[in-house]
């Protein structure tokens, strides 16, 4: 839960730009997007396993990178 305190003398723009930061920093957007539709089991496994693929996949071109 984001909580944000007006201070004295800050105008209504401050303190949303203020909320909007503190919710980016929170994650609050990233998890309504992520729960914005329903996703089967089956399609969050294969989105993880794509994850995971990739993952690896930057991880053996990083160290591919530094062995030459």
């Amino acid at each position: 839960m984001v909580n944000v305190k007006v201070r004295e003398g800050e105008s209504i723009e401050e303190v949303i730009r203020r909320f909007k930061r503190e919710c980016e920093r929170n994650g609050v957007m990233q998890e309504i997007k992520k729960r914005e539709f329903h996703k089967t089991p089956s399609v969050l496994k294969k989105e993880r396993l794509a994850e995971t693929k990739r993952k690896i996949r930057r991880k053996m071109l990083k160290d591919s990178r530094w062995s030459k």
